[in-house]
Parts: structure tokens; sequence; C-alpha cells
């Protein structure tokens, strides 16, 4: 059976037409699922008993089912949910002052082996579906309180640009007014680098936020924690990145995971600053590293990680510094659902 969320709007109105039903039902569909979160065609009181009858048959709305729940102090909640294929992904819930930003998983797993996250760690298995993507959105949404679902961003397991067509479509239906409504600015795809797919991204016409997982300046540092640095080592990235400006006049984060005696000191930082100081609409946005026994990763004392972001900021570098969410539920990509499979 078919997952109704693979249908675009345009595409759920011709599937109405072939059955000869008013298309302006699509409408009322999308805003009982996406506005409502209404899963069940049953309870879509404004349609027609015999659609809904005809809807319940031919397709279904929520694929997934929650396996673990952790909530942190600091209120960030992350869900481990498990797929039709009993798959496991996880997504996150992260409130903050009148917004809520959901952190969305695209992969089951990851094929780029970056040395600082969980993810690949038992290696990839599949790309989501456009559904299972926006079933994540959907239950963050339906579970969200005092303040609405705001902002999205690709950043929990997988590479987003690696699975670029269900991603790409899914973003359509979450920015859609008919749907989600979430706009595009307030949506971010972050990623290890793929080229060719930053590229395709510039032509989409999506006023979406672009960040590049960095963390490291040279490329004998980052080809150790990023094997894609090997095929798209920096020079080509920065170069693409300054296409990509130019192209969309939209400002590029930088994401760089502060690690413990690897990239947190003084040289790295004069690295980084080397490497950006002529790149137009860059941020760079620091992150202490959350704690992975399993990759033996630990932050830099708090002193080092001020000194590096007062270095950039000196240097003239736009930089922000995270504040740490769900350390105590280990909220970094892919740990929960590491644990989790070792347990069964």
């Amino acid at each position: 059976m078919q997952d109704i969320k693979e249908l675009s709007l345009s595409k759920l109105q011709d599937q109405l037409i072939s059955w000869q039903a008013p298309k302006y039902h699509a409408r009322q569909i999308f805003n009982w699922i996406y506005q409502k979160g209404i899963v069940d065609f049953d309870k879509m009181s404004n349609l027609p008993v015999a659609l809904r009858t005809r809807l319940s048959q031919e397709f279904n709305i929520l694929g997934l089912s929650l396996a673990d729940l952790q909530k942190s102090k600091d209120g960030t909640t992350k869900f481990l949910f498990e797929l039709e294929d009993k798959n496991l992904i996880e997504a996150v819930s992260i409130p903050a002052a009148r917004r809520v930003t959901g952190c969305l998983s695209s992969q089951v797993g990851c094929k780029f082996a970056c040395q600082f996250c969980a993810s690949g760690l038992n290696g990839f298995k599949r790309n989501l579906t456009v559904a299972e993507i926006l079933d994540e959105v959907l239950y963050l949404k339906n579970n969200t309180v005092d303040v609405d679902l705001t902002h999205i961003v690709f950043m929990g397991t997988g590479e987003p640009l690696d699975n670029y067509e269900n991603v790409l479509t899914a973003i359509r239906i979450i920015n859609s007014p008919e749907a989600f409504n979430i706009g595009a600015r307030r949506i971010t795809i972050s990623t290890c680098g793929i080229i060719p797919a930053i590229k395709k991204l510039e032509s989409e016409d999506l006023q979406i936020e672009l960040s590049i997982s960095l963390h490291a300046a040279d490329d004998k540092s980052r080809d150790q924690i990023m094997p894609v640095n090997r095929k798209y080592p920096l020079e080509m990235l920065i170069k693409c990145c300054h296409e990509y400006t130019a192209k969309t006049n939209r400002q590029i984060t930088f994401e760089y995971i502060l690690i413990k005696g690897f990239n947190a000191s003084h040289a790295a930082a004069q690295n980084l600053v080397t490497l950006l100081k002529d790149l137009r609409l860059a941020k760079v946005n620091l992150i202490p590293a959350n704690t992975i026994a399993e990759l033996k990763i630990a932050p830099p004392p708090t002193s080092d990680v001020i000194a590096f972001r007062d270095y950039l900021f000196k240097s003239g570098i736009n930089v922000t510094l995270r504040k740490e969410r769900g350390q105590d539920i280990a909220a970094a990509c892919g740990q929960l659902r590491l644990r989790h499979e070792e347990q069964i």
C-alpha cells in the first residue's frame, strides 16, 4: 500500500481526478494531514464517506512507530523510530524561546564514515523515502508543546545530498503553504561536501540554508576524519562555495566541531581564517564535540573553545558558538540508534 505522503499536491489532485473526485479535496487532505496532524482518513470529516473509504483502501499515512524516547533536562527530545522494515532512524526536537527546531534523518545509516559521527558506525542501509522524511516532521509537529515546529535542519543520520531527490521533494512539501508551511529560510541542509550535488542545489530556486560540515581547515587533517575529502578536497570545495554564494546570494554556514587534541589549537584557528577569509557570505558555527566513547572523541576545555572563537572573531570571521544541547541524553547523531541496536 502506498503512503499518501509520497504525493505532491498536484499528484494527489491528479489521483483524485482519475477517481472522478473533485480535485479541491486534495487541499483538504493536505490540511488534515500536515496542518492538523490527522493520520486517520476516517477522521477527515469534510470528505465524502466514499472518498474516505477509497483513500483507506489505496493509501496509508504514517509508516513509523516510536521505539524509544529520551528527554533532556534542557527540553531537547530525541526520538528513535522504527520503520516498517524494522530499520531504525532518529529525529530530535530542540526547543528555544519562541521556536522549535526539528533535526531530521535522511538515510538509515551513512556511507561517508566521518570519524566524529556515530551515524555510520553500523554501516549504510538505505535512503529514506519522501514519506518517511515527512513522517519525522509530522511526528515532531504532533509532539511539540506550547510552540509550533518552526525550523527544520537535515543534520540527523545520513548525508542529505546523497538522497538528493527525496530530500528536495520532502523540502518542497515542508515549505508548501498547503502542508507544513515552514519558510524556506527556516530549512537547512547540512552536507559533508558533495560538490556535484551542491552545484545542482544552486539551480533549485529555493532559499533554503546550506550548511557544510568542515571540521578541519587543511586536507591532511580533514582526510583523517572525513574520507569524502579525498574525493572532494578543500580547494575544490571552497571554489564550489564561492560559485554557490555568487549564484544564489545565500550565506553558507561552515560547521566546525571542536575535538580535543585534534582541531582546536591556535594553529587550527589560523588555518581556518586563511581558508575562509575571502569567501563572501560565510559563517562559522563552532560546536564543542559530543563525547562519543565508541569513537574516542571528547570536547576541548572551555577555555580553548573560547580562545578559538575569539581568534576567529578578531580576524573578521562571522562566528557563532552553538549552545550544547542534549548532553545528558546522547543527542549526537546516531548514538541512540547505535545503543539500541547493540542491545538487540
